[in-house]
């Protein structure tokens, strides 16, 4: 008698049971399971010869099998960890996409203000000499308070921007009155003119304009990304259930007990598990869209009139343009401090004395384009930001397309062109449940994996809370307005409520609708190249005689 026959003997009731009618033959031995076992990396000593009983199985079909209770437990840890690398895999793009582009647009936003502060003072030095050295802190100061705002830092920039003018109006005031001597209290009195008097004339208002807008919503966008990366790459790394794990052995493996290693899951019924076993990850999508939407209208902020790279870039000479505006109303502001604050006492003969050498003359030089340091990459922010929008707009709807990208994976199913020839769990047959739909609660009647409906996934929820935060910050950044600091804007939001814009539409310049204030003028624009053009010429007339006033206590 054949050996194969011996080995389907029951040997309490005597009786010769044949294999199911239609069984392929090589069935009867294991030795194509063997090779395929093998080549996984196993012991081929765990595995029998010929197909014996299936009693001891615990998850596959309980028929004549080529599977021992060891080969059982391996294949199932085997498809845990196939199961989760799939899920890392399938979720590569988007986590790369959050990776890459966080490096790339922080890496820009730093270079920039790194090289706007370096411009502003080989500019300063070039034009303003000792003067400007002897008062750098307070143009380093401003720096880097911009610099911890975008890391993150508790910098409420309209009052650090009001704190940066009323300085340099307090070291101004000295230069252009060397005749006399201010004490602190007096100092103090005179920043408090900053606002009343308008020394700088308009540019510290839209400077703040500007300034605050656009560090909102990169310092947001950035952010954005960086919540978009952690989410990713936290969700990615799953933990089946149990009850997953099961579905999964069943659905990769069981086919290798029944003695069928080549025939491949039918597509619908990897939909099946995997709509079970990533039920959380699919009710994370809607909170992910609402939050990709929210990245991709920041963006575009970024590209129009929230562009840090056109506010940082000029910034120089608008402060040197705010310079010249003192110089030229020295005396007015001067005589008004002065019937405000008091007489001041006048300083000692020798300091009072000193004058510029009649000779002494300087030009403002501009940079010229190519002198200007490039940004980070020798690239641009908008092609940066053209970039990220394609990326994030890919990215919708990526964890409820999860079971479908890899149920298409032709190393995983047979294909939907193949459903008669594919594993539907317990035979080589087309597969008839039918599909379920996405999320945790549709998955109460899922035929293959057992999931409780009633315990959604604690880790998830924080995923999804994380989501829901970053996507108000992101609509505030759209509106203009900082989250940690919308009450005390006096431009913004007066009321704090979060919106800068009426009827959720925001005005195309650079300014704030405001509760509070009067109705913006409509001629207000943001400094335009040619304004800058005039400026430079301007203070190319005027320059000289602002050192000159400057200069004196240098002597």
């Amino acid at each position: 008698m054949p050996s194969w026959i011996g080995a389907v003997i029951l040997p309490l009731s005597g009786l010769l049971l044949s294999l199911p009618a239609g069984a392929d033959v090589k069935a009867r031995s294991c030795g194509e399971v063997r090779q395929a076992y093998g080549a996984k990396g196993f012991s081929l000593a765990d595995i029998p010869f010929q197909e014996i009983a299936g009693e001891h199985l615990r998850i596959c079909p309980q028929e004549y099998t080529c599977c021992t209770t060891e080969m059982e437990d391996k294949l199932s840890q085997q498809s845990k960890l196939e199961f989760e690398n799939l899920v890392e895999e399938t979720s590569h793009f988007v986590r790369t996409t959050f990776v890459s582009r966080h490096k790339k647009f922080d890496e820009f936003f730093r270079e920039l203000l790194e090289n706007a502060e370096k411009s502003l003072n080989d500019m300063f030095v070039r034009t303003y000499g000792m003067l400007y050295m002897q008062n750098s802190e307070v143009f380093q100061d401003l720096f880097t308070e911009l610099k911890r705002y975008y890391t993150g830092g508790n910098v409420n920039l309209e009052e650090m921007l009001n704190d940066f003018w009323a300085r340099l109006l307090e070291r101004m005031f000295q230069l252009i009155n060397p005749q006399y001597h201010f004490s602190e209290d007096y100092l103090e009195c005179v920043s408090k003119y900053t606002d009343q008097l308008k020394p700088f004339g308009d540019v510290p208002r839209k400077l703040k304009i500007q300034i605050t807008r656009s560090f909102i919503a990169a310092r947001t966008f950035v952010q954005g990304l960086t919540v978009g990366r952690e989410v990713a790459n936290r969700v990615s790394k799953v933990s089946p259930t149990p009850g997953c794990i099961r579905a999964l052995m069943k659905m990769l493996y069981c086919p290798y007990c029944r003695g069928l290693p080549t025939v491949r899951p039918c597509n619908n019924y990897c939909l099946n598990v995997m709509k079970g076993c990533l039920a959380n990850q699919a009710d994370l999508d809607t909170e992910w869209n609402l939050f990709i939407d929210a990245m991709l209208l920041v963006a575009e902020r970024l590209e129009g009139p929230f562009n840090i790279e056109s506010v940082m870039d000029p910034i120089d000479v608008k402060i040197s343009e705010a310079i010249m505006n003192m110089q030229e109303n020295s005396m007015q502001v001067s005589a008004k401090v002065f019937q405000g604050c008091g007489q001041p006492k006048p300083a000692p003969a020798l300091r009072s004395a000193r004058s510029a050498p009649e000779n002494f003359n300087t030009r403002f030089r501009p940079y010229n384009p190519e002198e200007r340091p490039t940004t980070a990459a020798g690239t641009s922010l908008d092609r940066l930001v053209t970039d990220i929008k394609e990326k994030l707009k890919l990215s919708k709807k990526v964890w409820s397309a999860l079971p479908y990208t890899i149920c298409k994976d032709e190393s995983v199913t047979a294909g939907t062109s193949n459903e008669e020839e594919c594993w539907n769990g317990h035979s080589k047959a087309r597969y008839l449940p039918e599909i379920m739909n996405d999320g945790l609660t549709n998955q109460i009647n899922n035929p293959e994996v057992d999931v409780d409906i009633t315990r959604p996934d604690t880790f998830i929820r924080q995923q999804i809370m994380a989501l829901r935060v970053m996507t108000n910050k992101l609509k505030n950044a759209y509106n203009g307005n900082d989250v940690n600091f919308q009450d005390t804007s006096d431009e913004s939001s007066g009321s704090g409520s979060g919106s800068g814009c009426m009827d959720d539409v925001c005005p195309t310049e650079f300014e704030f609708v405001t509760t509070e204030a009067p109705a913006v003028d409509p001629d207000r624009r943001e400094v335009d190249s040619s304004a800058a053009q005039r400026g430079h010429s301007l203070l190319s007339c005027s320059l000289a005689c602002t050192v000159l006033a400057l200069q004196r206590l240098c002597r």
